[in-house]
């Protein structure tokens, strides 16, 4: 029985992980508040919940403040993109809504469709961005090349990003939990979806996937530890 409680046992690793994806959660809400610095914040978070899921890095303070830095000015630009692009989303269907005249239901259809596009190449733009260097443009086709191609796995991320949501909405009384969890969770059960699809594209696994699975359109996915040794 004592080993279950023992530094190595299942429950102390359980509670640490915890511990960690609490803390990573805790970091990005403060790294969130400037508003302006989510795209840097979300990035931060993808780089250290993949760090976790893969054993790699344990120091999470450190590890989150090194890739908040390192990608801020892409992040920043991107996100600044996607808060447009989903202001237009928001004023489309507002219009639509509220508007006098008759809107085709084809057109609203369309918007529909266009905005779940959109979301699911939003859930892979920060994972890309946190493990691979490359400029804003191809940072965004890649992720959503990505996200067609891992299809089911980009519909169920989405899924754990919602969750959070819904509860704040329709359960209130949960909002203590989404504030220790509600970025962190979705952010590390994702990884542990996209972990495998990102190796894929990472330059030390091209030789051993050259037959399997590649996406000749993918542009100048550069592993980031690989860029900052090479500099």
């Amino acid at each position: 029985m004592g080993r279950f409680f023992d530094s190595e046992g299942p429950i102390m690793s359980f509670l640490t992980r915890a511990a960690d994806i609490m803390l990573l959660n805790i970091l990005t809400c403060i790294c969130c508040l400037p508003v302006i610095t989510a795209g840097a914040a979300f990035t931060a978070l993808h780089y250290m919940s993949l760090k976790l899921v893969r054993g790699e890095e344990t120091y999470i303070i450190k590890g989150y403040f090194k890739s908040f830095k390192q990608n801020f000015k892409q992040a920043t630009i991107i996100w600044l993109l996607i808060v447009l692009v989903a202001a237009i989303f928001v004023g489309d269907y507002v219009i639509i809504q509220y508007t006098q005249l008759e809107i085709p239901k084809l057109v609203t259809i369309v918007l529909i469709a266009l905005g779940i596009i959109f979301l699911l190449a939003v859930v892979y733009i920060f994972p890309v961005l946190a493990k691979f260097d490359n400029t804003v443009f191809n940072t965004i086709k890649n992720a959503a090349l990505i996200s067609f191609i891992s299809l089911p796995r980009a519909i169920l991320m989405l899924v754990f990003y919602v969750i959070p949501v819904a509860v704040s909405l329709f359960a209130p009384a949960f909002l203590p939990v989404v504030f220790l969890f509600g970025f962190s969770l979705p952010a590390y059960l994702a990884a542990m979806l996209y972990s495998s699809v990102l190796k894929r594209f990472e330059p030390q696994e091209e030789k051993k996937h050259a037959d399997s699975w590649v996406v000749p359109d993918t542009v100048g996915l550069v592993n980031q530890e690989e860029k900052k040794d090479e500099q």
